[in-house]
């Protein structure tokens, strides 16, 4: 599908553009690869990767600026959303401005991409739009149910819209482990809580759960892959095994433990071998049998927490994964 078209992905100098883009060049060869995003500088790294690759091109532009997303949609034919303000206390401090990327951002989005007849469109999403409890939680839920709900939206327009919903983003810039790396020399390291749990989930898992959704999608699915969880201890011990832990506490807005399929998603809910899809609970589309593609419903219990998973990733599994990856963790 992918395969000699045109795609777009917002935000595509973050930590997902960074491994989408390599990983789609070589697998799918497109025929134009364009990263849209604020940040000139990022941009300017990210350039020098891809000089001389005639199919990547860089344009500067926010998604609040719905004029610019026009311009940046010409003639594109697949667009992964990717765009957003996502740090947990950033987002309690400053609404305003979440508010303004996570959900006008997304609007403009729709808008511009049903206009443009772009062809399918995948927004990423958080685990913590389930049952959010912080804001950058709220507008990501809202911002799911608007990507939803646009496939009703868009009319006789034949553009399709699904979300991917995953959790923390093992070695990721900003996150836990490279955290953890960089205070390992002082032999402290800092637990918020020692009951905390986390999904952990590759970027290179990300992208193929993304590529999945665009051979896959019908229109309004969110797609929730099958991962592992880590306790926050077990994290430390993996990075620093002789470290000592001091609790202090979690930040304003954050969960004990992550959800990606809350209680009320169960009588939507079907499982397949690697993911989970959610289905959309309007105009009867969980009962569509061309969405469902032979998925089992769960029970009508179900949730999927870091906390109830049946597949966990041990210590060693996990400074395996470290030796194998210790370039990248903390440069996207």
């Amino acid at each position: 599908m992918l395969s000699n078209a045109s795609i777009l992905i917002t935000g595509g100098t973050g930590s997902f553009g960074k491994a989408f883009v390599p990983m789609t060049l070589a697998k799918y060869n497109p025929a134009r690869l364009v990263v849209f995003s604020r940040d000139e500088m990022k941009q300017w790294d990210m350039q020098q990767q891809f000089q001389g690759d005639r199919r990547v091109f860089f344009m500067i532009g926010d998604v609040r600026d719905r004029a610019q997303l026009g311009r940046a949609l010409d003639g594109i034919d697949y667009v992964v959303h990717a765009a957003a303000t996502k740090i947990v206390p950033t987002a309690e401090y400053n609404p305003f401005e979440c508010v303004k990327t996570n959900i006008i951002g997304a609007m403009n989005l729709i808008d511009a991409c049903i206009d443009h007849g772009i062809k399918r469109v995948v927004a990423l999403s958080t685990d913590k739009a389930s049952n959010p409890i912080n804001l950058y939680g709220a507008t990501k839920l809202a911002s799911d149910k608007l990507f939803v709900a646009a496939n009703g939206y868009a009319g006789t327009h034949d553009t399709r819209f699904s979300v991917v919903r995953y959790g923390n983003v093992m070695g990721s810039r900003g996150s836990v482990i490279p955290f953890f790396m960089s205070l390992a020399a002082s032999g402290s390291l800092p637990i918020t809580d020692t009951r905390m749990t986390r999904f952990m989930i590759s970027l290179e898992q990300g992208v193929e759960l993304v590529w999945h959704a665009f051979e896959d999608m019908r229109g309004g699915e969110i797609y929730v892959k099958k991962i592992p969880s880590m306790n926050i201890v077990d994290i430390a011990r993996a990075v620093a095994p002789d470290a000592q832990h001091r609790i202090i506490g979690i930040r304003p807005g954050e969960k004990i433990h992550e959800q990606m399929i809350g209680l009320e998603d169960a009588p939507y809910t079907y499982a397949y071998q690697d993911h989970f899809k959610i289905l959309p609970m309007i105009h009867d589309w969980s009962t569509d049998p061309l969405r469902i593609k032979g998925g089992a419903k769960v029970s009508p219990g179900f949730t999927y927490t870091s906390d109830n998973n049946t597949e966990w990733m041990s210590v060693r599994a996990l400074q395996e994964w470290i030796v194998a990856n210790r370039l990248k963790i903390g440069m996207a």
